[in-house]
């Protein structure tokens, strides 16, 4: 009896230390899982692979410049300070319009620009009886949207019987012009042309770095001269390999030209000159830093004499840029803004889209 009985209580012993240990399992493997699973979510790596799988239907224009538009209604800049503050007005008087005004003058928007929209606004908010800033809202915005001029062609021109199509970028140093100038191949690759860079500020080594290092970012060739080199003959050397390969796009990126250097002004005309000897130049993009203001007028008006401009590339219009320099240039060179630069990612350059411009700066 006393031998059956040990027996038993053997076996239970046993049962219960089987089942602790089952439980015990049980519970590591669930920890286990868990530190897995909260792993995997914090892995930078799959993090970067979902960001890469993301990419192609972020690259796309219009994403493109609805998240431009969220950094320019958060960089308060003096233009969008001004809007904002005429909409909170709960009446508008003409103390509130004497700051508008003030607003616009010290947002780079020029006088010319600045009477023209507050006539307009005065008219038609006195037409349709509209004196609270609330109400008010809809009409600023289409008068603005009139303002920037929507009817401007903003289109690239690539368009020709024989490839390249070339594009040449202009502008003074520390624009941001080479950087762009890797951004607009990227956007282009992804638009399906192929593109091939030509480094021809042959004064600086740094920027045909910076170039080459973005040619192979993207996987696309760039052409350039030892430092120093005639630069005309690097771009007609960049034009030449483009047309022997068969490549869509050529993309030149010149010195970053002081403007008021009569002999490095000349240099560029010549460069445009010999490009044409081979293939016509179908854009000529201007680069202006948007913090310049005043300055960047006077930059683009010498730039126009020298070479023909087709368009502006405003970058750094996220930081303490006036946005009124968007109304500004086109006023004075009739030229459009064809794309904006809002950061220093890859993505962050824009087709400019006049509305939503707009609707970043009165944060809709």
């Amino acid at each position: 009896m006393d031998v059956v009985f040990w027996y038993i209580l053997g076996g239970i012993v046993v049962c219960l230390v089987a089942a602790s240990v089952v439980v015990v399992v049980s519970n590591r493997k669930a920890r286990g899982e868990l530190v897995g699973s909260q792993s995997t979510a914090l892995d930078p790596g799959d993090e970067q692979s979902t960001t890469s799988q993301d990419s192609p239907g972020e690259s796309s224009s219009t994403s493109r410049m609805a998240r431009l538009r969220t950094k320019l209604a958060s960089s308060h800049n003096a233009l969008a300070r001004g809007l904002a503050g005429l909409l909170s007005s709960s009446k508008i008087s003409d103390q509130t319009w004497e700051e508008f005004e003030a607003t616009l003058l010290s947002s780079d928007l020029g006088v010319g620009p600045t009477t023209e929209l507050i006539e307009s606004l005065k008219n038609r908010l006195g037409l349709e009886g509209v004196s609270e800033g609330e109400q008010a809202a809809q009409i600023l915005r289409e008068e603005m949207i009139n303002l920037v001029n929507p009817a401007l062609d903003r289109d690239l021109h690539l368009d020709t019987q024989t490839p390249p199509a070339v594009i040449l970028m202009v502008g003074v140093n520390g624009t941001g012009k080479t950087t762009t100038a890797g951004k607009l191949a990227k956007n282009l690759q992804e638009s399906g042309s192929s593109v091939l860079l030509g480094a021809a500020d042959t004064f600086r080594a740094a920027a045909a770095d910076q170039l080459t290092t973005w040619g192979e970012r993207i996987g696309a060739e760039t052409v350039r001269g030892a430092e120093g080199a005639d630069p005309a003959s690097v771009a007609f050397d960049a034009v030449r390999t483009a047309q022997d390969t068969g490549v869509d796009v050529a993309i030149i990126d010149t010195a970053g030209r002081l403007h008021n250097k009569a002999n490095l002004m000349d240099e560029l005309g010549k460069v445009k000159r010999v490009i044409e000897k081979v293939a016509p130049v179908c854009e000529v993009l201007l680069v202006l830093d948007a913090t310049t203001g005043q300055n960047g007028l006077a930059q683009a008006r010498v730039f126009a004499e020298v070479v023909e401009v087709t368009g502006i590339v405003l970058t750094k219009l996220d930081g303490s840029a006036k946005g009124g320099i968007v109304i500004a240039v086109q006023q004075e060179l009739a030229v459009p803004v064809k794309y904006i630069g809002l950061g220093e990612g890859a993505d962050d350059l824009a087709e400019f889209s006049p509305e939503l411009f707009v609707d970043g700066l009165l944060g809709l």
